[in-house]
């Protein structure tokens, strides 16, 4: 490429020989078909090379496809293209009256992207963002379009599939009628005594943060659904003035506190839409481990708190339901989420990174497959009951492995 291109973060410049925006379905069979490796460039949020198609491979954008968004209100569906972020898909579901049933923490990132990586957001039992998917469409590597939809055999590793199985150019997502939220922030709750389960079971989403810096939770966000029963939270005082997750941060970043009710898509992220997302200067890494091990995992991390703190931003603490993805760190498992997001120092964050992987080993914890992590591929293999379905299933759609970068091919164990 003559121009360099990084992804959002700016810790990943990308070597690909040359980057193409297709304007068309039949432009994206085309150039698959053309080619010999090929990885599908989302947002760009990604923070690892999980995109970096190689010094002789192609990437390849969605952005410039037409931004399908096809509601069927009657079936209570949304059929959307592989370009298109959560913010423009939940404002026009929200146009007719429907929701998608939860969203991450940002609405910038794409659908596609998002659900091929196991992005989630937060809430006892909301599962993955993965698991609103019915059904995907997808260029495979002999330029044919293939659709998967759920029911089929091959559908638990369609949706989570990092990108490995083709180029998704649409999905068919569940949706439900719209509803409103209600969110509130607590501070300063204390990490001794905590009841984890009652906490993340005060409301429909539930986020912890803390910097770390004491064993104690900076914030606690509730997210209430106004069609659900108010949320007592007893164990830790209402925030008298609006907040930001990252220290110093704005608060007008933010979506709407204070319990204002407002639309779904306004409260469930939360960052609003039309600013920088989190800190913009960051890394970031996650662990997905077994629900129960919650409170285990977070006296550990506070064990290192003192290694953690220097580099830290932010951590955030979710509870995600299980779903059937193969390769979706919740995958069988009710799951809490530990997420970090570090200051923007590789050399200074990686140390920390493998003393976090360190202290929650005993806990069997997936990493998030966009994020920072050192764990080896033999051992994320080993996490993984279906991930020898999920090799044939690639074997099955890219024989020779179009879509299979260095980051896919140490998953596989090729």
């Amino acid at each position: 490429m003559s121009d360099t291109l990084t992804n959002w973060a700016g810790n990943i410049t990308y070597t690909a020989k040359e980057l193409h925006r297709p304007h068309s379905i039949e432009g994206v069979r085309a150039l698959v078909a053309g080619s010999d490796a090929v990885r599908v460039l989302g947002s760009g949020h990604s923070f690892n090379e999980i995109a970096e198609p190689g010094g002789e491979g192609v990437l390849l954008s969605l952005t410039e496809l037409p931004p399908v968004v096809e509601v069927d209100t009657a079936a209570r569906t949304v059929r959307v293209g592989g370009g298109v972020r959560y913010a423009e898909l939940a404002a026009a579901v929200h146009r007719h009256g429907l929701a998608l049933p939860n969203m991450a923490s940002l609405p910038h990132i794409s659908v596609a992207g998002s659900v091929a990586t196991g992005t989630h957001g937060s809430g006892d039992a909301n599962g993955s963002l993965a698991s609103a998917v019915r059904e995907v469409e997808l260029v495979t590597a002999d330029g044919e379009v293939v659709v998967i939809g759920r029911g089929e055999p091959r559908f638990g590793g369609a949706v989570t599939s990092l990108g490995a199985l083709g180029v998704v150019t649409a999905l068919t997502l569940d949706l439900e009628p719209g509803f409103e939220v209600s969110q509130h922030v607590y501070v300063d709750l204390p990490l001794a005594g905590l009841d984890h389960a009652a906490v993340a079971a005060t409301a429909y989403s539930v986020s912890l943060f803390t910097d770390w810096r004491e064993p104690r939770f900076n914030h606690v966000w509730v997210k209430r659904r106004t069609d659900q029963p108010p949320a007592d939270f007893p164990w830790a005082a209402p925030a008298t003035e609006a907040v930001h997750p990252v220290p110093g941060m704005p608060a007008e970043n933010c979506t709407r506190q204070f319990g204002v009710p407002g639309p779904w898509h306004e409260r469930l992220p939360h960052f609003r839409a039309e600013f920088i997302p989190s800190s913009g200067a960051e890394l970031q890494s996650e662990y997905l481990l077994p629900r129960p091990c919650a409170l285990d995992a977070l006296h550990a991390l506070d064990s290192v708190r003192d290694v953690i703190a220097p580099v830290l931003q932010i951590c955030e603490v979710r509870t995600v339901a299980a779903d059937e993805q193969w390769l979706s760190p919740s995958y069988g498992r009710d799951t809490v989420a530990l997420h970090f997001t570090w200051i923007d120092d590789t050399a200074a964050v990686l140390p920390v990174v493998r003393r976090v992987e360190e202290a929650l080993e005993a806990f069997d914890p997936r990493p998030h497959w966009g994020k920072v992590f050192t764990v080896p591929s033999a051992v994320l293999r080993e996490r993984y009951p279906r991930l020898g379905d999920f090799r044939a299933l690639a074997e099955e759609l890219d024989p020779a492995g179009t879509f299979r970068n260095g980051f896919v091919r140490d998953v596989l164990g090729d």
